[in-house]
């Protein structure tokens, strides 16, 4: 990993992913955004009730390719971690949701998919 991709982690934006569908076994590609909390990256969304197509298949695989694009591009080789432990997710979801401007931390520690990302060597 060279120091554009590494300061391209630095902060969050968008990126695409591409996980294998759980049920058809294809590739399927997603815009998404990602962030960096105390140097540790992870993909979150806004809390909705529904699971995510894409972070069911994460649960299914949790392989996948994390696509920087913009300034930097480059295509990572990563692994997700499903987030489920309560407080975590609250520490982690606290400054997330405090940039996203979320009036209730609780309904993103209840309903925001949260993964946080290994890059594969």
């Amino acid at each position: 990993m060279n120091d554009d991709i590494r300061a391209a982690l630095s902060e969050g934006q968008v990126i695409d992913i591409t996980t294998t569908g759980r049920k058809t076994g294809q590739p399927r590609r997603k815009e998404i955004v990602f962030h960096n909390v105390d140097g540790h990256v992870y993909i979150s969304g806004v809390p909705r009730p529904e699971k995510r197509d894409w972070l069911a298949n994460l649960e299914a695989d949790p392989h996948f390719i994390f696509h920087l694009k913009g300034d930097v591009v480059a295509d990572l080789a990563a692994t997700a971690r499903v987030i489920t432990d309560p407080e975590e997710r609250r520490r982690v979801l606290a400054p997330i949701g405090e940039r996203w401007g979320w009036d209730d931390l609780e309904d993103g520690v209840r309903y925001s998919p949260l993964v946080e990302v290994t890059f594969d060597d």
